[in-house]
């Protein structure tokens, strides 16, 4: 079994294309056609394998589309732990406009899975044999799943001994952080829903994460700002780091991108000022290419160099 596990309930076939304009009505006739799987946990664990990590993902697949998402990810070289559901998987279209360089993003709600189905994958979960040392979670829950489902997988991880790490939102997020985790990366949106603070700086979102890692429900809160750049807050740390200076072509994946560099180098062993580097570096190099790209070694690289970090000690 690999280091890193990936879950991803929700699932997608992402497909972009690029039009000159959108116009209501009229055919409009792609330039570009791109195809990849999708969903947090899948963009993750392709991002970890990509930079060359140890990784498999676990997914429901469903129909011809959940089969046509398997077998990309295998063209990739990761290493898939899937079960059946009756429902498809999900497509999800991103469209650019050339015109006026802006990204038009269409998220499809996907299957419902019935009860067998989700139990069926914290059953696969429970058995994994050896048990990873990093459990990695990350996207929506698809209806019919319960919320508090990843608070179920936090409970095995931690019967098990590994670092739970869990990228969602709303009252599925906010029941696994009752159950207690090691790690979560929310957005300013998903950490007002968790905290219900309405900051107006980055200085006061950075104050609602470190209450919630005071309340010692989480260890380490990986917060992600926009244009606000980024913030890492651990019991006896805080790390601030600025966006970096780069023209977007794409925001698709460049959370996933931000987290699935963090958990590669947490499994290798960097230290964490190392950690939020690698992964500010990530998240950048994903917006530098059109669709659902993703980030490329060459880019982190290159832009690890230019990231602007401050590190703030705790008492």
């Amino acid at each position: 079994m690999s280091d890193i596990v990936t879950i991803t309930v929700n699932p997608s076939l992402d497909l972009s294309t690029e039009v000159e304009k959108i116009i209501p009505v009229a055919k409009l006739r792609g330039t570009t056609q791109r195809h990849d799987p999708g969903g947090g946990g899948i963009n993750v664990a392709r991002v970890i394998n990509r930079l060359g990590g140890d990784v498999s993902a676990i997914y429901p697949v469903g129909g011809v589309i959940g089969d046509l998402v398997r077998k990309l990810l295998e063209e990739e070289g990761v290493a898939s732990q899937t079960f059946r559901i009756k429902g498809e998987t999900r497509q999800d279209f991103f469209v650019h406009e050339i015109s006026t360089d802006q990204q038009y993003r269409f998220i499809l709600p996907g299957p419902r899975l019935v009860d067998s189905e989700w139990q069926e994958c914290l059953k696969l979960i429970a058995a994994l044999e050896p048990f990873p040392r990093f459990v990695v979670a990350s996207g929506s829950l698809p209806r019919g799943v319960p919320d508090d489902f990843y608070a179920r997988v936090a409970r095995i991880a931690k019967q098990r001994g590994a670092m739970m790490i869990l990228d969602t939102a709303g009252p599925a997020l906010a029941a696994a952080v009752s159950e207690g985790l090691d790690m979560i990366k929310p957005n300013l949106r998903e950490m007002r829903d968790l905290s219900g603070v309405e900051a107006t700086d980055e200085l006061e979102w950075e104050a609602a994460a470190r209450e919630i890692v005071q309340a010692l429900r989480v260890r380490i809160v990986a917060l992600t700002m926009g244009h606000l750049g980024a913030a890492l807050v651990t019991r006896n740390q805080v790390l601030r780091a600025h966006r970096l200076p780069v023209t977007p072509l794409s925001a698709v994946g460049a959370g996933d991108s931000f987290l699935g560099a963090l958990v590669l180098r947490l499994a290798q062993g960097a230290d964490i000022v190392d950690c939020f580097r690698y992964a500010m570096a990530a998240g950048a190099a994903a917006l530098l290419h059109p669709g659902t790209d993703l980030c490329r070694p060459d880019d982190i690289k290159r832009l690890a160099e230019q990231v602007d970090m401050e590190v703030m000690e705790v008492a």
